[in-house]
């Protein structure tokens, strides 16, 4: 009877080892609630009511310390949380809800650390964007160790908080229809690497509002759909044209499949969904008809086309003695720097000036009533291609990149006329 015991015994330890490595076709331990996973891809299912959560079936060890999630939609709110958890943590909680776990939500950039209420952290993420989660595991042995998140590659912050016997396992929430992302489980991340990676992203403080584009360095690249009009990717610079920076470039290193890019100024609360130059408020040449859009989504035959190589400029022409807020004086304007290689732009600034202060003269009473006219001029490789009038509305007018088909890229010059 003893040995049909064991016999017995070892028949029943076999068929759990094989219902737990089979499962439901998944990964040994590896759990997700109301999320579909589709190689490395996990997409959200449930309702918007209702937290989805994927556990990964391994924590994460000196050998392999650190992951990343890529987001490829951020759905209806953006509601994706990147964390560790302990092994057994429930799938109806965001990472980082309840005790022992840690998460960076990319909604609002909080840090949400055992608790429902969570603490400003770093910035929010967008589509494109890359999350990442590690450990430093010098210390984990004490039952404690130190968890680091980064963005694109550059460390956003860390924390310390407490390690089970079983470890912290990678954790992935989402929480809104349409959210979508990728994991990489064996992501890799370098202290070394810190230093290029900062100068590679120290260009994003420049920019105030980014949808459906990545920055890298001076590059800006598409990452959107580019499925219907509404999958418009929209850069908007953090400061305005002044007096003092009245001009930029981009110059087209990728024109995508259509070459839907458009370059120029718009209002600062823009609707991030419409090209530059469709709505009230902006202005912009647009690439792939050359024609240009001033607050309709109707435009206007302008210039010729522009393709892969080809250097887009926008600028102001302020009047002389237009002042902007925290501006100095219009002396400013004398002792600006211009390239030689820029020198058409640079004639362009003074075209037709005593026009314009006649101009100035006679509307002075109509530009009180409802802003300062402006006169918004467009460049391709260095010539003049046109000029539009238009209002400053408040606040000023931002340059801003519209793109919306895959690939395309541009490299942007905030600053071309500085020495």
């Amino acid at each position: 009877m003893d040995d049909i015991n064991v016999l017995h015994h070892r028949c029943l330890l076999n068929l759990r080892r094989r219902v737990r490595d089979i499962g439901d076709g998944r990964p040994a331990q590896e759990r997700y609630m109301r999320l579909q996973k589709d190689g490395d891809t996990l997409s959200y299912q449930g309702n918007s009511e209702e937290v989805g959560c994927y556990v990964a079936g391994r924590p994460l060890s000196k050998g392999n310390c650190y992951f990343e999630v890529t987001i490829v939609d951020t759905g209806v709110r953006g509601t994706i949380a990147v964390g560790l958890v302990p092994k057994f943590y429930r799938l109806d909680h965001q990472p980082g809800w309840l005790p022992y776990s840690v998460a960076y939500h990319a909604d609002n950039g909080k840090l949400y650390n055992g608790n429902p209420v969570g603490q400003q952290f770093g910035p929010k993420c967008a589509r494109g964007d890359r999350i990442g989660c590690g450990i430093h595991s010098e210390n984990i042995e004490a039952g404690i160790t130190t968890v680091f998140f980064t963005k694109n590659g550059k460390e956003v912050g860390s924390v310390e908080v407490p390690v089970s016997a079983e470890g912290l396992f990678p954790a992935v929430g989402m929480h809104s229809m349409g959210e979508e992302v990728k994991v990489d489980l064996q992501a890799e991340w370098f202290l070394e690497e810190d230093d290029s990676m900062m100068m590679v992203d120290s260009h994003e403080d420049d920019w105030g509002r980014l949808y459906d584009v990545r920055v890298s360095g001076t590059l800006l690249e598409y990452v959107g759909k580019g499925k219907s009009i509404m999958d418009v990717g929209l850069a908007q610079a953090r400061q305005p044209l002044t007096t003092r920076c009245h001009y930029y470039e981009v110059e087209i290193v990728d024109a995508g499949e259509k070459c839907y890019i458009a370059l120029g100024l718009a209002r600062r609360d823009y609707p991030k969904n419409r090209h530059p130059g469709w709505s009230r408020g902006s202005v912009a040449y647009h690439a792939d008809d050359g024609k240009i859009f001033h607050g309709s989504g109707v435009g206007d035959a302008f210039g010729p086309r522009c393709f892969k190589g080809d250097i887009m400029g926008c600028g102001i022409m302020f009047p002389r003695d237009y002042i902007l807020d925290g501006e100095g004086d219009t002396d400013d304007w004398d002792r600006l720097d211009i390239r030689p290689g820029h020198a058409s732009v640079q004639n362009v600034l003074y075209l037709n000036d005593d026009e314009e202060e006649e101009e100035d003269g006679e509307e002075a009473g109509e530009q009180e009533q409802e802003g300062r006219k402006v006169t918004v001029f467009f460049t391709r490789n260095g010539k003049l291609m046109g000029r539009r009038e238009m209002v400053i509305p408040p606040g000023g007018l931002y340059p801003t990149v519209g793109m919306l088909s895959s690939g395309e890229k541009v490299k942007v010059d905030l600053h071309p006329l500085s020495g």
